[in-house]
């Protein structure tokens, strides 16, 4: 019974969202055709615009293509997994870099500035721990077959966006009302 209601779930989202999914593709495909033939745009411009923030060329969907396809979920888990590795050594430098920096100063300026600087450090580790966290369910999505869907209205999120922001769990909609209302409740 779960099964059969998880496939019309699944159904019911494509079909309400094809229109969605191919008026974003348009709008996104006119933003970068806009962005590429400016006469003042740089050739690290252009770069940039063809990479995400890991390296990653963007994915090249195929007409016809199903969303969240094979090639589209393995396209976002190898970024995930390439995204995890990062923080992680991060973490690892980290802490290497506090043992090998710990000396006891004799000047308390010097010790405050130490002190100050492994705060930074630490605040920041914790961010990226809580990130981690983030890919490791996006991970655990994909698994589920449950990646690329907006967990607000079930409509997909979109390539684009996940290209932008892999641990999305709400489409661009639904993100703009969650930002809306916490600005009114602040």
């Amino acid at each position: 019974m779960a099964t059969k209601k998880k496939v019309a779930k699944k159904t019911a989202k494509k079909t309400v969202t094809k229109k969605a999914a191919t008026k974003k593709a348009a709008i996104s495909k006119k933003v970068v055709t806009k962005a590429t033939t400016k006469k003042k745009t740089s050739r690290k411009t252009v770069s940039r615009l063809s990479e995400n923030f890991l390296g990653f060329a963007p994915y090249e969907e195929k007409k016809g293509e199903e969303y969240m396809s094979a090639g589209q979920t393995g396209h976002f888990k190898e970024m995930l997994l390439a995204w995890k590795q990062s923080l992680m050594q991060e973490v690892d430098r980290t802490v290497d870099h506090m043992k090998e920096e710990v000396t006891h100063l004799a000047d308390p300026n010097d010790r405050a500035t130490q002190e100050e600087e492994f705060a930074l450090e630490l605040r920041t580790r914790d961010r990226e721990r809580k990130l981690v966290k983030k890919i490791s369910d996006s991970l655990q999505e994909i698994e589920d077959e449950e990646y690329g869907w907006c967990h607000s209205c079930g409509i997909e999120i979109g390539i684009r966006r996940l290209e932008a922001r892999p641990t999305a769990t709400l489409c661009i909609d639904c993100k703009t009302l969650d930002e809306i209302r916490e600005k009114t409740r602040a």
